[in-house]
């Protein structure tokens, strides 16, 4: 049975911030910026389940396989932002990590959050996109409770894929119907329910931990240097050029001749300096 919503811990009055409406401007940010320094905290006790989740998803790539992200309203959202900035920031495909939100496109940018309701239609979403056994789910809900993302879960189990879940209520059923549940504890948050704030926060910072930990793991990283960073425009060439000249120590007007030798690869021309693959 799903928990009633007044019984979730994102649900719940936050005392530090009862009478935030009264507060000058300063002392109204005052908590809520007191209040953000819990989440990161709240991530610490759920890095060994991040971190099964990115020896997961890595094997699931050795296999071909690929990491797909499932949610409604913020989290859909959160989801969706993640897997777009893969492929500029690793130089990899499209497809390989991509974001599914409850209402599709429309609802990135206007709340069409009625169909998180319906667990058929995450089904139904989640199959649209080719989704088999090989690939891994990641279900994100701060409630642990929506049934888009609950109905997704399931069909993946169905199919003997990996499921994670991501979600900021202990005992979610969200967590309970994933084979790794990832459930950081951010508390209350400011504006009761609204859960773009700290659930919202904590969901960026693990999802930032997956992708990055899981592309540092099949080899995206060279030091801690984005060596596939795709130089597509005037701040990314910048960028590649400056990377070039960090990992090799030649200068900025030597390196930019690096890049365009190695066909605009930074990997290449990093590889071609110190004599092979790292």
């Amino acid at each position: 049975m799903v928990n009633p919503l007044h019984d979730l811990l994102t649900e719940q009055p936050n005392p530090a911030s009862a009478r935030i409406d009264k507060l000058s401007t300063l002392e109204m940010v005052r908590v809520i910026n007191e209040e953000d320094r819990r989440v990161a905290e709240s991530i610490t006790p759920e890095l060994p389940s991040i971190a099964a989740a990115i020896d997961g998803i890595v094997a699931a790539f050795g296999a071909g396989g690929r990491l797909f992200y499932i949610g409604a309203g913020t989290s859909g959202r959160l989801g969706v932002l993640d897997a777009s900035e893969c492929p500029p920031t690793f130089n990899v495909p499209a497809d390989l990590v991509q974001g599914i939100i409850a209402g599709g496109e429309a609802a990135l940018s206007r709340a069409t959050e009625t169909t998180e309701d319906d667990p058929v239609i995450g089904v139904r979403d989640l199959l649209a996109r080719g989704f088999g056994a090989a690939d891994v789910l990641c279900g994100i809900a701060a409630s642990g409770r929506t049934p888009y993302v609950l109905g997704a879960i399931a069909e993946a189990n169905r199919l003997g894929a990996l499921t994670i879940g991501i979600s900021c209520s202990p005992g979610s059923e969200l967590a309970r119907a994933s084979k790794i549940a990832i459930t950081p504890l951010p508390g209350p948050e400011v504006i009761a329910g609204s859960t773009r704030l700290k659930a919202g926060t904590a969901t960026k910072l693990v999802l930032n931990m997956l992708t990055t930990g899981v592309f540092i793991r099949t080899g995206y990283v060279w030091g801690n240097l984005m060596v596939n960073v795709q130089p597509k425009n005037t701040k990314l060439l910048d960028r590649a050029v400056r990377i070039i000249g960090s990992a090799t120590g030649v200068g900025y007007a030597e390196a930019g001749e690096m890049l365009k030798a190695a066909g605009n690869s930074v990997r290449r021309a990093i590889e071609s300096w110190h004599g092979g693959a790292k």
